[in-house]
């Protein structure tokens, strides 16, 4: 681990340290399941990083032919499914054994999501989204959709599927066979996302803004002006702010007092004009790391005036992924040329 001149995070005094991995492959995503980093990249290949032991070398799962194009954490503790272009769907344990769940050849899996709460596990290639069965050999259910689909997302109760497709949003009930409720709206919807509340399905368009559903009583919210695509896009702890990449700093939109309709986001941090490509939640706090394309890392507080925290300055490589640690002290950053850095906020 090399010393940096990392700001304090929450709770942390002094200076931080961190740990840098070079991987060589693009980062595609990363998350993380109790103790256990995992981060997927372009080569195909899954590697496992122990939060509490960042000395240590990571450990490298062979999971995929192709590229490996999504991942989440599993429904079991430090276990993790990803998707890739070989067509299958693998988990990975946490001792980095692998097992292929599914398999399509010739296509792509390109999302995957699972809730440890209820047991479910979805994933989509092409058109369709399949829920696994819960018990070895029941079939797993396939839900179809107009076009490909954009993005899956679970509710936080786990009962209700979002799948994001062109010209809208399917909802699903995940323990009912039965039709979808379609959320409409013109464009092509990709990353969907609940509010922790699960009162809205928010999806990032093509066309470089935001749409919204409030479920509770169908009103529709369009947030844009962004300058690119949005890539990222998270809540805060208590789902106060909205908080959003795709501009020159972190746009956050209020979702208290009926939701962001008719009210002007507020905005923290940024950098000389590069703009914002992953943003991640405090798991405690209401407070938001930023990456930004120039490799810049940044926190800070929606809402608290505008003022930034360095975390590590411009890099060249765009930040492409963003992820806590549960414990709310450690800080992954995956980029574009495979260095992935891990701030340790704990005192020193």
């Amino acid at each position: 681990m090399t010393e940096t001149n990392t700001a304090p995070g929450p709770g942390a005094g002094g200076k931080g340290r961190m740990a840098t991995f070079s991987f060589g492959a693009y980062v595609v995503a990363a998350v993380n399941n109790g103790r256990l980093f995992a981060v997927a990249l372009s080569d195909g290949t899954i590697r496992l990083i122990d939060s509490e032991t960042l000395d240590a070398d990571s450990i490298t799962v062979r999971a995929h032919d192709g590229a490996a194009l999504s991942l989440c954490a599993d429904i079991d503790k430090g276990a993790f499914l990803s998707g890739g272009d070989d067509g299958k769907l693998v988990r990975i344990a946490a001792a980095g054994t692998t097992e292929v769940l599914a398999e399509h050849k010739g296509r792509w899996i390109d999302h995957v999501a699972a809730h440890g709460g209820t047991g479910a596990r979805v994933y989509a290639t092409g058109k369709e989204a399949f829920v696994l069965g819960k018990k070895p050999g029941i079939p797993a259910r396939q839900l179809s959709h107009p076009t490909s689909v954009g993005g899956l997302a679970i509710n936080p109760k786990g009962r209700r599927l979002a799948v994001s497709h062109y010209n809208g949003v399917s909802l699903w009930w995940l323990g009912a066979e039965g039709a979808a409720t379609r959320l409409e709206w013109k464009g092509s919807h990709l990353q969907v996302m609940w509010s922790p509340d699960g009162d809205y399905v928010l999806t990032a368009m093509q066309e470089s803004s935001l749409h919204g559903w409030r479920l509770s009583d169908g009103e529709h919210m369009r947030m844009s002006g962004y300058m690119a695509k949005i890539r990222s896009m998270a809540f805060t702890k208590r789902g106060h702010y909205l908080a959003t990449g795709g501009s020159e700093r972190v746009i956050c939109w209020p979702f208290t007092g009926g939701g962001p309709m008719g009210k002007a986001p507020t905005e923290f941090g940024g950098t000389a004009g590069a703009p914002v490509t992953a943003v991640a939640a405090h798991p405690f706090h209401d407070v938001m790391a930023a990456g930004f394309e120039d490799g810049t890392l940044q926190m800070g507080q929606p809402g608290a005036g505008g003022g930034a925290k360095l975390i590590m300055k411009p890099t060249g490589n765009g930040v492409t992924a963003l992820v806590w640690n549960p414990d709310g002290d450690k800080l992954l950053a995956g980029t574009e040329n495979g260095d992935v850095h891990v701030a340790d906020f704990r005192p020193t």
